[in-house]
């Protein structure tokens, strides 16, 4: 199980992963980078078929300014993913003698970052559909997706895109460790990238041990309040 997933602030992006993986065919699980850097003011993730996704870093990864700026980034990232699906789609042989196969080789991608000082997050799905939500303000991809986006409506009540970046920090590595303890499949060390208008930070291990400390503050004080909300 994988999830990525974005949430905007009031100044800046948050992007966030697990990174475990697990072939449940071959009974393993083993870490892997699902989260990448896109030039200077981006970052992107992945989830789905890991050779699919390997094409796809190396080209994003050559092309990343161009896709910064893009009229469209949407439609740059569309560009660049559709001829990576397409031949993994037309090559991908379904019945293998001795071997069962677990459907085509499908992608999705998420991606957020500032073209200027335009904030945007995009959604790419293995039909190459473009998904928009800088609107909105949270997406999340991947398997554990749709308990991440239940996971972004409990916390909507704090409208983090009211809220300085730091706290979609916060938001992220709260949701993805609630999601380890439920899913055995998501875990591993986290990936974030915290994007302004500055540039993007991937956060070091030191960061995100830090960011933890403030997230049991944060779960300490809703303690308390139920503590007395009754009294």
């Amino acid at each position: 199980m994988t999830v990525v997933l974005a949430v905007r602030c009031k100044d800046g992006l948050v992007i966030g992963a697990d990174t475990q993986i697990t072939e449940s065919d071959r009974g393993m699980s083993y870490p892997a980078q699902k989260l990448h850097p896109l030039g200077d003011h981006a970052a992107w993730g992945g989830s789905g078929a890991r050779g699919v996704l390997g094409e796809l870093a190396a080209e994003l990864s050559a092309s990343a300014g161009e896709v910064i700026e893009a009229d469209d980034v949407g439609k740059a990232i569309q560009a660049r993913a559709l001829p990576i699906f397409k031949h993994h789609y037309d090559n991908f042989i379904e019945d293998v003698p001795g071997e069962e196969t677990e459907g085509t080789p499908s992608a999705y991608v998420l991606a957020a970052g500032y073209s200027g000082d335009t904030p945007w997050i995009v959604s790419i799905n293995p039909t190459g559909l473009i998904g928009r939500y800088e609107d909105v303000g949270f997406h999340a991809i991947g398997s554990g997706a749709p308990m991440a986006q239940q996971a972004g409506a409990l916390l909507a009540h704090f409208r983090m895109v009211e809220r300085p970046v730091h706290y979609g920090v916060l938001g992220i590595i709260r949701v993805i460790d609630a999601l380890a303890i439920t899913s055995p499949s998501v875990g591993g060390p986290l990936d974030v990238c915290r994007i302004t208008v500055d540039g993007a930070h991937h956060l070091d291990d030191d960061e995100i041990l830090a960011a933890r400390e403030e997230v049991q503050r944060w779960i300490d004080r809703e303690q308390e309040v139920l503590d007395g909300l009754l009294d």
